[in-house]
């Protein structure tokens, strides 16, 4: 495994600049998630790393070594798409064993067998490597399209969503398979998506894109608890924050143009009166939407008393977040 150094990486198609000015450090043996929607620039810097585009501008290092001038086969790097990839005539075995058998590599047969085995057991599949790729449930051939990455033992591991086309319980068991293999490997892993549980829940660190610029680097707890504006509090949070004008519970520090309650800072019992719209029971919580002065605002049930729409609640800010007309956070 490598450390990663993006610096002041640009790249644009047309008149598109899809990666503007990014500079970013993917430590040694992190996992590391860019974070951000359709056209953010995530996958652009992933073909950047892996040697599929070339940068406008900037440098690309792998392990303190420029790697610009390096072809993707020379970079070490394995990508893992959305798509599975997978060759539908081979076997599972012969699948993964094919990055393997590259004239680059030359890698024996005995070492060739022993990688997929091992590989086969970290995923669970071995019981399958006999079956052709066709013969696989979408979440068993999502495996083996990791697996074949895994079998590399590249300087780093690069993923463009690949776990999006599953469904969500399959989607949820991979997330966790995924960070074990990752934790287990020590692997330095960059993976790109649009989902806030997968960047919350597996990273080490998240970049948070707007617009090809990297917004906000840092732990997921820090983005969370401590964004630097609207747009990266906006990306993080389940419920989404609720945005609001900024005087409506008073108090609010000078050049505040809105406040940021995320659902869990808001108290109940005391405060304005707001009127319940609807309730939602899920189980391990209850999510409340409000209406209050003429904007809507979902909030989190502090017990399990009974709430039925056309209630009032009255409701406080605890641990607001402001932000200016910027969008920028005021401290």
């Amino acid at each position: 495994m490598a450390e990663v150094r993006l610096s002041n990486l640009s790249k644009s198609f047309g008149d598109t600049d899809a990666v503007d000015d990014v500079t970013m450090n993917i430590p040694n043996g992190a996992f590391v998630t860019l974070l951000g929607p359709t056209g953010a620039g995530k996958t652009t810097i992933l073909r950047l790393i892996a040697g599929l585009e070339t940068p406008d501008q900037g440098d690309v290092q792998i392990g303190g070594r420029s790697v610009v001038a390096d072809t993707p086969a020379q970079r070490n790097v394995a990508m893992v798409f959305q798509q599975y990839s997978l060759y539908p005539h081979l076997s599972v075995r012969e699948n993964l064993a094919f990055p393997l058998r590259s004239p680059l590599l030359k890698t024996p047969e005995a070492e060739i067998e022993r990688k997929v085995a091992e590989v086969a057991e970290v995923l669970r599949i071995s019981h399958k490597l006999n079956n052709k790729a066709t013969a696989l449930s979408g979440g068993e051939m999502q495996r083996v399209s990791i697996g074949r990455a895994l079998v590399r033992e590249p300087s780093i591991y690069l993923m463009d969503e690949p776990l999006s086309s599953l469904d969500a319980k399959l989607r949820s068991d991979l997330r966790i398979e995924l960070k074990r293999i990752q934790a287990n490997l020590g692997a330095t892993l960059l993976y790109v998506t649009h989902d806030q549980i997968e960047a919350m829940t597996m990273a080490t660190h998240v970049g948070v894109l707007d617009h090809g610029r990297l917004v906000q680097f840092g732990s997921p707890r820090e983005i969370y608890e401590n964004p630097v504006n609207l747009y990266v509090a906006g990306r993080l949070g389940q419920p989404r924050i609720n945005v609001l004008p900024a005087d409506m519970f008073g108090g609010a520090p000078t050049g505040a143009k809105t406040i940021g309650l995320r659902p869990e800072h808001i108290a109940q019992g005391e405060g304005k009166s707001s009127e319940v719209k609807r309730v939602e029971h899920l189980g391990d919580q209850i999510r409340l939407h409000l209406r209050l002065d003429g904007h809507d605002i979902v909030t989190l049930s502090e017990n399990y008393q009974t709430v039925e729409p056309g209630d009032t609640v009255a409701i406080q800010p605890r641990n607001p977040l402001f932000f200016d007309a910027s969008g920028a956070r005021i401290a």
